[in-house]
C-alpha cells in the first residue's frame, strides 16, 4: 500500500503549475545525477571523495530558486545538488567529477570544489565551516559597494561546532551584512548523531547573535522556497542577516567510503516515506497539474540529461602533463 504524503496547504499558495513543474524536474535531476555519480564512482570514473546529496533535494531546489540572478552562493562539499539547482551546466559538472579538461575548473577542483562565477556559484568548500566567513565578506562587499545582492551560505549541522560559525554570525550581525545562513540539518555530522553533539537547538544559537532564525521542514520544497523568499526580502531591504535551519535527511552515508554502521535501516526507510519528490509529484497529480504520462516524460528528460552528461565527460580528454604547473602563479606583466 502506498503511503499518502501531504504537504502543508500554506506552502502551496505562491508557485504556479509551471514553477512546480520546474521544481519537480530539478529535484528528479538532482536525484538521478547523484545516483549516476555513485555508479561512476564504483566504476572508477570518479576518484577521491564523493559526498552524495540524495534525499536533500528539496533544500537545494527550494532555496536556490528563491534567489535572484545577482545573488551569490557559497556552500559545503556536498555541492552537486546546489550547483545543478543554480543552473550550472550538468555536462561540465560531470566532467569536473571525472577530472577532465572540460570540467568547470578544468578537472582541477573535483567533487568538493565546484565553481561557476557566471552563475554566482562561488564554490563548494571542503573545510567544514571555512566558507562562512567568506559569505560574510561577500555580504560586506555588497553593502560597501551599495550593490543590491546577497550571499546565500549553505552548510551542514556539523559546522555549528566550529569557531567560524560563531565568528561569522557575530560579524554578519555587527556589520548588517546581507547574508542568508542556510543550515542543512541532516541529523548527522559524519557518523555522529547531531542530538549527541549539541545541547541546544541551532536557531537559538543564531538568535543569540541578534538575527531572525527559523527552523523549517527541509523535506518540503515549497516551504523551503517560501521561507527562503522571506529571507531574501529581509536581506535585500537592508535588515542584515537571516538564519534558516532546514531539517532534512541524507539517504546515503556521509561519503561513498561510509559503511553506515551508525544508523538503522528502519530510520532511513521512515524518511524515504517523506520523500520530497514523491510529495510534490502527488500534490501535482491531485490538483490536475500532472498525470502519469507527464511524470514519465520528466523521468525520460532527466535520464537523457544525465546520460548526456556522462557521455560528455567520457569524451572530454584528461589534462596533459604539460598543464601540471599551470594556474600556480600569475603571469608577469610589464606594469
Amino acid at each position: 500500500m502506498t503511503q499518502q504524503i501531504s504537504l502543508p496547504g500554506s506552502a502551496m499558495d505562491d508557485p504556479g503549475s509551471e514553477q512546480l513543474g520546474l521544481f519537480l524536474y530539478q529535484m528528479q535531476l538532482l536525484r538521478r545525477f547523484e545516483e549516476k555519480t555513485g555508479e561512476m564512482y564504483t566504476k572508477g570514473k570518479i576518484r577521491g571523495f564523493l559526498h552524495l546529496y540524495t534525499g536533500q533535494e528539496a533544500c537545494a531546489v527550494g532555496a536556490l530558486n528563491a534567489l535572484r540572478e545577482q545573488d551569490q552562493i557559497v556552500t559545503h562539499y556536498r555541492d552537486h545538488g546546489h550547483a545543478l539547482a543554480r543552473g550550472v551546466d550538468a555536462n561540465r559538472i560531470m566532467a569536473e567529477l571525472f577530472g577532465r579538461v572540460d570540467g568547470l575548473s578544468g578537472g582541477r577542483g573535483g567533487s568538493m570544489h565546484l565553481y561557476d562565477v557566471s552563475k554566482g556559484f562561488l564554490g563548494g568548500y571542503a573545510i567544514v565551516a571555512a566558507h562562512l566567513p567568506l559569505a560574510v565578506g561577500l555580504g560586506l562587499a555588497a553593502r560597501m559597494q551599495k550593490e543590491d545582492r546577497l550571499a546565500l551560505c549553505i552548510f551542514g549541522d556539523g559546522s555549528v561546532g566550529e569557531g567560524e560559525f560563531h565568528e561569522a554570525l557575530n560579524l554578519a550581525a555587527l556589520w548588517d551584512t546581507p547574508v542568508i545562513f542556510f543550515c542543512e540539518n541532516n541529523l548527522y555530522g559524519m557518523g555522529v548523531r547531531f542530538a549527541e553533539s549539541l545541547s541546544t537547538q541551532i536557531p537559538k544559537l543564531a538568535a543569540a547573535y541578534n538575527m531572525p532564525a527559523v527552523s523549517i521542514n527541509g523535506m518540503d520544497v515549497l516551504e523551503v522556497y517560501r521561507e527562503t523568499r522571506k529571507a531574501v526580502e529581509h536581506c535585500s531591504a537592508g535588515n542584515g542577516p537571516y538564519f534558516i535551519e532546514a531539517m532534512t535527511y541524507r539517504y546515503r552515508g556521509h561519503s561513498m567510503a561510509d559503511p553506515e554502521l551508525y544508523r538503522l535501516k528502519d530510520e532511513i526507510e521512515q524518511y524515504r516515506k517523506r520523500d520530497a519528490i514523491e510529495a510534490l509529484k502527488q500534490h501535482m497529480m491531485e490538483r490536475g497539474m500532472l498525470d502519469q504520462a507527464g511524470w514519465e516524460d520528466v523521468v525520460r528528460r532527466v535520464d537523457k540529461a544525465v546520460d548526456d552528461a556522462v557521455a560528455f565527460a567520457d569524451a572530454s580528454p584528461e589534462p596533459g602533463l604539460d598543464t601540471l604547473y599551470g594556474n600556480l602563479m600569475a603571469e608577469p606583466t610589464d606594469d
